[in-house]
Protein backbone atom coordinates (compact mmCIF):
# COMPACT_ATOMS: atom_id res chain seq x y z
CA UNK A 1 0.00 0.00 0.00
CA UNK A 2 3.04 2.63 0.94
CA UNK A 3 4.56 1.26 -2.45
CA UNK A 4 1.24 2.54 -4.34
CA UNK A 5 1.32 5.81 -2.56
CA UNK A 6 4.95 6.45 -3.05
CA UNK A 7 4.94 6.03 -6.75
CA UNK A 8 1.37 8.18 -6.30
CA UNK A 9 3.47 11.16 -5.11
CA UNK A 10 6.68 10.82 -7.03
CA UNK A 11 4.38 10.47 -9.86
CA UNK A 12 2.62 13.69 -9.27
CA UNK A 13 5.97 15.18 -8.33
CA UNK A 14 7.42 14.58 -11.78
CA UNK A 15 4.33 16.02 -12.71
CA UNK A 16 4.42 19.32 -10.91
CA UNK A 17 7.68 20.05 -11.95
CA UNK A 18 6.70 19.70 -15.53
CA UNK A 19 3.86 21.70 -15.17
CA UNK A 20 6.08 24.49 -13.67
CA UNK A 21 8.08 24.17 -16.21
CA UNK A 22 5.63 25.12 -18.51
CA UNK A 23 3.84 28.19 -15.64
CA UNK A 24 7.69 29.76 -15.60
CA UNK A 25 8.02 29.02 -19.94
CA UNK A 26 4.90 31.57 -19.94
CA UNK A 27 5.93 34.12 -17.40
CA UNK A 28 4.16 33.29 -14.29
CA UNK A 29 5.09 35.45 -11.75
CA UNK A 30 5.37 32.94 -8.56
CA UNK A 31 8.62 30.95 -8.35
CA UNK A 32 9.63 27.49 -8.88
CA UNK A 33 10.58 26.64 -5.86
CA UNK A 34 7.22 28.01 -3.73
CA UNK A 35 4.46 26.35 -5.90
CA UNK A 36 6.83 23.04 -5.82
CA UNK A 37 6.88 23.74 -1.75
CA UNK A 38 3.29 24.37 -1.67
CA UNK A 39 2.35 21.11 -4.10
CA UNK A 40 4.21 19.02 -1.45
CA UNK A 41 2.57 20.20 1.56
CA UNK A 42 -0.85 19.69 -0.18
CA UNK A 43 0.38 16.19 -1.61
CA UNK A 44 1.66 15.38 2.46
CA UNK A 45 -1.75 16.63 3.88
CA UNK A 46 -3.47 14.21 0.95
CA UNK A 47 -1.07 11.66 1.70
CA UNK A 48 -1.79 11.96 6.16
CA UNK A 49 -5.41 12.03 4.82
CA UNK A 50 -5.21 8.91 2.81
CA UNK A 51 -3.05 6.86 5.64
CA UNK A 52 -5.76 7.80 8.13
CA UNK A 53 -8.90 6.73 5.86
CA UNK A 54 -6.83 3.59 4.56
CA UNK A 55 -6.46 2.77 9.03
CA UNK A 56 -10.55 3.62 9.35
CA UNK A 57 -10.70 1.20 6.38
CA UNK A 58 -8.99 -1.51 8.01
CA UNK A 59 -9.99 -1.25 11.43
CA UNK A 60 -13.94 -1.45 9.27
CA UNK A 61 -12.34 -4.77 7.95
CA UNK A 62 -11.22 -6.16 10.84
CA UNK A 63 -14.03 -5.58 12.62
CA UNK A 64 -16.09 -7.28 9.77
CA UNK A 65 -13.82 -10.11 9.64
CA UNK A 66 -14.82 -10.44 13.76
CA UNK A 67 -18.40 -10.45 13.06
CA UNK A 68 -18.24 -13.30 10.35
CA UNK A 69 -15.99 -15.12 12.30
CA UNK A 70 -18.07 -14.87 15.46
CA UNK A 71 -21.03 -16.00 13.86
CA UNK A 72 -19.42 -18.68 11.99
CA UNK A 73 -17.46 -20.06 15.31
CA UNK A 74 -20.92 -19.88 16.60
CA UNK A 75 -22.60 -22.29 14.29
CA UNK A 76 -19.44 -24.16 14.46
CA UNK A 77 -19.87 -24.81 18.38
CA UNK A 78 -23.66 -25.64 17.59
CA UNK A 79 -22.57 -28.50 15.02
CA UNK A 80 -19.89 -29.54 17.45
CA UNK A 81 -22.91 -29.89 20.36
CA UNK A 82 -25.32 -31.58 17.56
CA UNK A 83 -22.43 -34.56 17.32
CA UNK A 84 -21.41 -34.85 20.40
CA UNK A 85 -25.39 -35.78 21.54
CA UNK A 86 -26.10 -37.11 18.22
CA UNK A 87 -22.84 -39.87 19.54
CA UNK A 88 -23.96 -40.23 22.63
CA UNK A 89 -27.24 -40.94 21.58
CA UNK A 90 -25.64 -43.66 19.38
CA UNK A 91 -23.56 -45.18 22.30
CA UNK A 92 -26.02 -45.45 24.30
CA UNK A 93 -28.18 -47.25 22.22
CA UNK A 94 -25.29 -49.69 21.53
CA UNK A 95 -24.86 -50.94 24.92
CA UNK A 96 -28.35 -50.73 25.35
CA UNK A 97 -29.11 -52.71 22.56
CA UNK A 98 -26.23 -55.26 22.33
CA UNK A 99 -28.48 -58.04 22.32
CA UNK A 100 -32.23 -58.39 21.11
CA UNK A 101 -34.79 -59.17 23.31
CA UNK A 102 -34.88 -63.06 20.86
CA UNK A 103 -31.16 -63.02 21.67
CA UNK A 104 -31.59 -62.79 25.08
CA UNK A 105 -33.91 -64.92 25.95
CA UNK A 106 -32.01 -67.82 23.59
CA UNK A 107 -28.93 -66.81 26.31
CA UNK A 108 -30.95 -67.13 28.75
CA UNK A 109 -32.34 -70.46 28.07
CA UNK A 110 -28.53 -71.75 27.28
CA UNK A 111 -27.50 -70.50 30.74
CA UNK A 112 -30.76 -72.23 32.31
CA UNK A 113 -29.68 -75.73 30.59
CA UNK A 114 -26.17 -75.22 31.58
CA UNK A 115 -26.58 -74.53 34.82
CA UNK A 116 -28.97 -77.95 34.88
CA UNK A 117 -26.46 -80.32 33.32
CA UNK A 118 -23.90 -79.08 36.05
CA UNK A 119 -26.36 -79.87 38.67
CA UNK A 120 -27.06 -83.66 37.03
CA UNK A 121 -23.32 -83.78 37.05
CA UNK A 122 -22.38 -82.74 40.31
CA UNK A 123 -25.84 -84.60 41.79
CA UNK A 124 -24.23 -88.33 40.63
CA UNK A 125 -21.60 -87.99 42.97
CA UNK A 126 -18.64 -88.18 40.52
CA UNK A 127 -18.67 -92.30 40.35
CA UNK A 128 -20.80 -94.31 37.54
CA UNK A 129 -22.94 -96.62 37.88
CA UNK A 130 -23.83 -99.48 35.66
CA UNK A 131 -27.25 -98.93 35.16
CA UNK A 132 -29.33 -102.20 33.65
CA UNK A 133 -32.81 -101.58 32.15
CA UNK A 134 -33.31 -105.66 31.73
CA UNK A 135 -32.06 -107.56 34.50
Amino acid sequence: MRLRQLCLLAVLMIGATAHAEETSNTGSSTPLSLSVGSQITELQQRLKESERLREELSKQLQSADAASESTQLSRLRQENQRLAQQLKETQGGALTRWLTEQQQWFVTGGAVALIALLCGIFASGGHRRRRQWLN
